[in-house]
């Protein structure tokens, strides 16, 4: 399975200019987090601003997300599931997920994962940690 929209290791302000040059509400992509180790972050476009949700791997292998004050946490089995609830409108975030923001051509790659073994990470530095979720993710039907 490939999410285009998954562009691994980039900063918060490469998030932050991608997400502001497509200027459309529910404008979106999924980035491996900066501050916490093995969390992704989940980054919306909406009236101006980038809006950033966590999203943990459970010790039962379930994906959790943060998101608005007040909201019930929810639990995903897989990472499309995620994607798939927050398309549609009220159901946490600031709106609705609507346009997936693809890496550039020059850093896109194949996002098949092949006998646990990720080709997109191959000669690029990533937290181990991290690496071991997606691996972990790959081979329990998770990603």
């Amino acid at each position: 399975m490939e999410f285009p929209f998954f562009h691994g290791k980039i900063t918060r302000r490469t998030c932050e200019e991608l997400l502001s040059k497509k200027k459309k509400n529910g404008s979106y992509l999924i980035r491996e987090s900066e501050s916490v180790e093995g969390a992704l972050c989940l980054c919306v476009f909406f009236e101006d601003i980038i809006y950033t949700y966590r999203i943990f791997r459970e010790p039962q292998g379930y994906l959790r997300i943060q998101t608005s004050e007040g909201v019930p946490e929810r639990t995903f089995k897989t990472l499309k599931d995620l994607i798939y609830t927050f398309e549609k409108p009220n159901q946490g975030l600031i709106t609705s997920l609507r346009y997936p923001v693809k890496k550039p051509n020059t850093l896109q790659r194949s996002q098949k994962f092949e006998s646990g073994m990720d080709s997109i990470y191959d000669g690029e530095k990533l937290s181990s940690a991290f690496v071991g979720i997606l691996r972990m993710m790959t081979l329990t039907g998770l990603w």
